[in-house]
């Protein structure tokens, strides 16, 4: 069964800092692309970042600057280091692995982690 496990979320003050953590169980082989997303109340579900096994990323435009993320490939666990924290930052924080190896080599699609909840206090 796979499944996406979050860590790290919590109450940070603004300015202050936060490390979410993501690690992917029940694959075969490295995840080639997972990904943060994050989801405020009453808003849609946005990107944050996300990261390829060989290391590319992308970020979404209101982190860029702010956030990192990294991943360690051999272990299908993904970082993402946020700095600079705003209020507006605040949301649940999702990981998410668009597609997947089934151990039987089978691809499957959009796994996504329970949710992480970061709060920053202004």
């Amino acid at each position: 069964q796979v499944q996406l496990a979050e860590s790290g979320g919590g109450l940070v003050q603004s300015g202050g800092s936060l490390n979410l953590t993501c690690t992917a169980s029940g694959t075969s082989g490295g995840v080639y692309i997972m990904g943060w997303y994050r989801q405020a109340p009453g808003k849609q579900r946005e990107l944050v970042a996300t990261i390829t096994t060989g290391g590319s990323t992308t970020y979404g435009d209101s982190v860029k600057g702010r956030f990192t993320i990294s991943r360690d490939g051999a272990k299908n666990t993904v970082h993402l280091q946020m700095n600079s924290l705003r209020s507006e930052d605040s949301a649940v924080y999702y990981c998410h692995a668009p597609r997947v190896v089934l151990p039987g080599g089978d691809y499957d699609y959009n796994y996504w982690g329970q949710g992480t909840q970061v709060t920053v206090s202004s």
